[in-house]
């Protein structure tokens, strides 16, 4: 239970319970009683950076549906606060809570530009597209203060290495000359995430990302500059922005995107409870609607598992959300696609410069 809703800012409204711990820690409401009359503040609802010092920082992909072979995350945790991402689980895994937890909690690698110098020099490395971030936002608010990300991409630069990227933050346009400059050898892949071109829908969906407004200009000015651009229309939530499939492929048409991919949503893990939570109090009216279709789309289930499955669903109303971005591929990107990365210039640059002989 939490002292307010909403909690400014924040997506989740609560902290789950983490499935490796036995132990919980719970904020009971006759304490929140307690403070509101104390005028007292229960929960200061702060951002909090820490460090931690991974010894490596490239991590292969097994998973066979997500589009990646290797990714890399310079943050755990994202400030962003977009309720329904997948990445929430992961911070179980460094004992905190996939809730509020994963958007209040930040890890920060400080280390990340010189672990990835020591992996692309490594003798035994082939070159193959490392994505920034896999799991969370490169160019979310922590990024401002700490450049990780840029750092990354002049390591990336200086060893002819191909990247790619994914994020929804417009901080991206402040690496735009390095993003150029990888561009020229065809050694970078941005990807823009897009789920809605309501400011409604956008800011009670990820609280803390940048407008779509200014994400379409993103699309454009990288556009514009010779940089390719992907945008996910990720995910589609049934009865949420399912509706908006079509006019958002041809906004991001309009502004330059070469493509479009999408996912259909899923509640794994603790997600589910996180995000139905917040839906009874975000949209009540419409909450249980909403939970039912996504079941559907998944065989009776928020959570869908499966390779092959788990990303574009199943039934009646998933085939036709699939249905909808075939169209909208057609209308919009016909004879449209992202062109390959070069692997082909890391090996002679190695060592950080041309090599003659």
């Amino acid at each position: 239970m939490n002292a307010k809703y909403p909690i400014k800012g924040r997506g989740a409204q609560q902290n789950t319970l983490n499935r490796f711990f036995e132990l919980s820690h719970t904020m009971r409401d006759d304490f929140l009683e307690f403070c509101e009359k104390e005028g007292e503040i229960a929960d200061k609802n702060k951002t909090q950076y820490l460090n931690v010092h991974p010894k490596t920082i490239v991590n292969k992909v097994t998973s066979p549906d997500v589009g990646m072979a290797y990714s890399m995350n310079m943050y755990q945790g994202c400030e962003h606060g977009c309720i329904y991402c997948y990445a929430r689980n992961s911070h179980e895994y460094w004992g905190y809570s996939a809730g509020l937890d994963f958007e209040r909690k930040i890890l920060v690698k400080k280390e990340a530009p010189k672990l990835l110098e020591t992996h692309l020099k490594k003798k035994s490395w082939k070159a193959q597209t490392i994505v920034m971030s896999g799991n969370t936002d490169c160019y979310q608010p922590a990024e401002k203060q700490f450049e990780l990300t840029k750092q990354c991409l002049e390591v990336f630069l200086k060893y002819k290495h191909p990247v790619g990227i994914i994020t929804k933050n417009a901080l991206i346009l402040r690496d735009i000359e390095i993003l150029k400059a990888l561009a020229e050898d065809h050694l970078i892949a941005v990807n823009i995430s897009i789920t809605s071109l309501s400011e409604t829908t956008r800011r009670v969906l990820e609280p803390r990302t940048a407008t779509i407004k200014r994400r379409l200009q993103v699309v454009k000015a990288l556009s514009d500059q010779g940089i390719p651009v992907n945008v996910m229309l990720a995910p589609i939530i049934p009865s949420i922005n399912s509706h908006e499939i079509l006019p958002m492929a041809k906004a991001v048409a309009d502004a330059g995107a070469l493509g479009i991919s999408h996912t259909i949503v899923r509640l794994n893990g603790a997600i589910g409870e996180i995000f139905t939570d917040w839906i009874h109090k975000t949209m009540p009216d419409r909450a249980a609607k909403v939970l039912h279709h996504i079941e559907s789309c998944h065989g009776g289930t928020l959570n869908e598992s499966e390779y092959g499955k788990r990303m574009h669903g199943e039934g009646q109303i998933a085939q036709q959300i699939n249905d909808m971005v075939r169209l909208a591929r057609l209308k919009y990107f016909k004879n449209k696609g992202m062109p390959p990365l070069n692997t082909a210039l890391h090996e002679t640059y190695k060592d950080g410069q041309l090599k003659l002989f």
